[in-house]
C-alpha cells in the first residue's frame, strides 16, 4: 500500500465516521472510531497486521532521527496558536500521545491520566503539558531531552488504554458533553499551561461531545501530525507502507 492509498483509506473511514455521527448511530460511531484509531497507532496497539503510519514514524525516530525538524502540521489552521511552525519529529509523537492521554482519561472516562512522575522521568520530558506553546528553541531543547524508546512505550500504553475506554462507552454518554470541572482537571494536572497558545485547548475540548472527541483529538488529530513526518522525511522505502 502506498502512502497516498493509506491516507485515502483513513479519509474514507473518517467520512463514514462523520456520517455515523450525523445519524447518531452509537454502534457505528464506536466501531469506526476503533478503526480510525488503529490506522494511526502502532499496529501492536490494535493487533492489526502490517505497519501503520505511526510504526514508520516511531521506527524512524528510534533510528536516530528524533530531532529532525518537520512542519508542525500540513496546513495553517490554528498555527496562530502555536509557539513555532516547525518542530522536532519527536514533538509530534509527544504532543499527540499527551493529548490522547489527557482527553481519553479525564474527559472520556472521568479518571486519572496515565502520565505521572514515573513516566516523566522515563521519557526525560522537561514538561508535563502538550507542548503547544513551545518556541522554536524550546522545542529543540525539548527534543534533545526526550528518550525515544520510553516515549514509544508511553504511546503504546496510551493507545491500548484508549481502546478499552472506547469499547466501554455507553450509548447515553456518546452524544453528551462533559462537566466543566472535568475539563479544568486537565489544567490542574499540568496538561495545559496558562499561556493562550495552550489554554485555548480547554475551551475547544469543553465544547465537544464524547463522540466528537473520538474524532478530534483521539483519531483525526494524528492526521495533523503524522503526515508532516512522512511527507518531509525519507521515512518510507519506495513510498510503501505495507
Amino acid at each position: 500500500m502506498t502512502k497516498q492509498e493509506y491516507y485515502d483509506e483513513y479519509r474514507a473511514a473518517e467520512r463514514a465516521f462523520q456520517e455515523a455521527l450525523k445519524d447518531r448511530d452509537p454502534g457505528r460511531v464506536k466501531s469506526l472510531a476503533l478503526k480510525l484509531h488503529a490506522l494511526v497507532h502502532p499496529a501492536c496497539v490494535s493487533g492489526c497486521g502490517g505497519k501503520t503510519m505511526a510504526d514508520w514514524v516511531a521506527e524512524y525516530m528510534l533510528a536516530g532521527h528524533k530531532n529532525d525538524l518537520v512542519p508542525r502540521q500540513p496546513w495553517e489552521t490554528d498555527l496562530h496558536y502555536a509557539g513555532t511552525d516547525h518542530v522536532p519529529m519527536v514533538w509530534q509523537l509527544w504532543h499527540t500521545a499527551r493529548i490522547e492521554d489527557l482527553v481519553g482519561n479525564f474527559l472520556l472516562a472521568d479518571r486519572d491520566q496515565l502520565f505521572n512522575e514515573s513516566w516523566r522521568r522515563k521519557i526525560g520530558s522537561p514538561i508535563t503539558d502538550t507542548g503547544n506553546a513551545l518556541e522554536a528553541g524550546e522545542a529543540a531543547e525539548f527534543g534533545k531531552a526526550i528518550r525515544p524508546e520510553a516515549l514509544r512505550d508511553y504511546m503504546i500504553e496510551v493507545g491500548m488504554n484508549t481502546r478499552s475506554i472506547i469499547a466501554g462507552l455507553e450509548e447515553n454518554e456518546l452524544f453528551s458533553t462533559v462537566p466543566e470541572e472535568w475539563v479544568m482537571r486537565i489544567y490542574e494536572a499540568g496538561g495545559v499551561i496558562s499561556d493562550l497558545r495552550s489554554v485555548w485547548l480547554l475551551v475547544f475540548w469543553g465544547r465537544l461531545t464524547r463522540a466528537g472527541m473520538l474524532e478530534t483529538p483521539m483519531t483525526n488529530h494524528y492526521m495533523m501530525h503524522l503526515p508532516p513526518c512522512l511527507d518531509n522525511l525519507p521515512i518510507l522505502p519506495a513510498e510503501t507502507l505495507t
